[in-house]
């Protein structure tokens, strides 16, 4: 294969640079990602670049970015802070639509990719922001193929890109992946391809709103916004985090009718989901299990391992949107405005001989 020649790159901005952000969570490989994305454009396109990730916590599931930068190889790259405006920007996961910063600062001829298996006329539905979207089944492919959602995505937003040859692309992948995972190296290659090729070849331009006005809404309470004289008892807990973003695939369907309301769901349930309250069963006075708060299930399943009537079955979440049985904690001393997003936890990946061994379901 021959190397590919040094490129122009058809628009840039007022610094002269072409930037990429990636949004994600940890666990999808948008780090790796990221740095290949930074050596295709040094190492294959003739270019100056370069890469670096955000991440709190390296934990599966915390919020993770991936920035990039382009610019012709006369011009040197002097700026290192994140991409605010950014012409691609990749969305590796479809939970993280609800976020509307996740879109913050992005222009009305952004190209945004987004992993999904939606129609482009759901997608325009979910999105409310304006550029131009294009859709990838990544996770679907990273499935099928048994590669990584990564891989994917790097494939899509270079097709994207409109100026990277595939071949360019395979070759930094077998560089990044050939020598360390050499066994796993064809179903990259396989995953790889599949995203180029299957991400969609026609945007769908959205209109809806000026995305430079998304802005994260600050929280009401925080070392800000605290009152005067007070303080926070729940700075930086998770009470007011929406983990829902957590789950993928499976979650637990309740099923009160089969309800015996013995209480094992709650014992085992790590994250306080179950709301119970005073009421009556078969004309004893108990404690009744009145629903699920969804916020904090992160989708383990131990409730449904362990309900003994099986009250609780894991279910496609896709399958059920709206679930009459979600309860908001009746605990919480202050129910928070806002949710902060945080990502999945990695619980269920694209590696599906993994998924099929922890969750013996087969793949999701």
């Amino acid at each position: 294969m021959e190397k590919a020649t040094a490129v122009r790159l058809p628009v840039t901005d007022q610094d002269g640079y072409y930037e990429i952000r990636l949004e994600s969570i940890g666990g999808l490989g948008a780090n790796l990602c990221g740095s290949m994305l930074g050596e295709l454009g040094s190492s294959e396109l003739g270019l100056n670049s370069t890469s670096f990730s955000s991440y709190g916590s390296e934990k599966t599931g915390t919020p993770v970015k991936a920035y990039i930068r382009y610019c012709e190889k006369e011009k040197e790259i002097r700026v290192h802070s994140p991409v605010t405006h950014p012409h691609i920007l990749g969305i590796f996961h479809e939970a993280l639509l609800s976020d509307p910063a996740v879109f913050e600062g992005c222009m009305p001829d952004t190209d945004i990719i987004i992993n999904t298996e939606h129609s482009p006329q759901e997608i325009v539905a979910l999105t409310q922001v304006s550029g131009r979207v294009y859709g990838v089944p990544a996770q679907k492919i990273a499935m099928e193929t048994h590669s990584r959602i990564n891989v994917v995505m790097f494939g899509a937003i270079a097709k994207i890109m409109g100026f990277v040859p595939l071949e360019a692309v395979k070759r930094i992948c077998e560089h990044a992946l050939g020598r360390k995972y050499p066994h796993a190296l064809p179903a990259n290659m396989e995953g790889l391809t599949r995203g180029y090729r299957e991400v969609w070849t026609e945007a769908v331009c959205l209109e809806k709103t000026t995305v430079q006005t998304v802005k994260r809404d600050l929280p009401d309470w925080g070392y800000a916004t605290a009152p005067d004289g007070g303080i926070n008892p729940q700075y930086g807990n998770s009470i007011c985090s929406d983990v829902s973003p957590s789950r993928q695939g499976f979650a637990p369907v309740f099923l009160p009718e089969r309800c015996i309301h013995c209480g094992l769901c709650d014992s085992t349930c790590p994250d306080m989901v179950f709301q119970f309250a005073p009421g009556e069963y078969r004309g004893k006075q108990m404690m009744i299990n009145r629903g699920l708060d969804y916020y904090h299930c992160k989708g383990c399943l131990r409730c449904v391992e362990i309900c003994p009537v099986h009250a609780l079955i894991a279910e496609k979440e896709a399958d059920h949107p709206d679930k009459q049985w979600f309860l908001p904690n009746q605990d919480l001393l202050r129910t928070p405005s806002y949710y902060r997003e945080s990502g999945p936890d990695g619980y269920i990946t694209s590696e599906s001989y993994l998924t099929e061994k922890r969750m013996e379901r087969g793949e999701v």
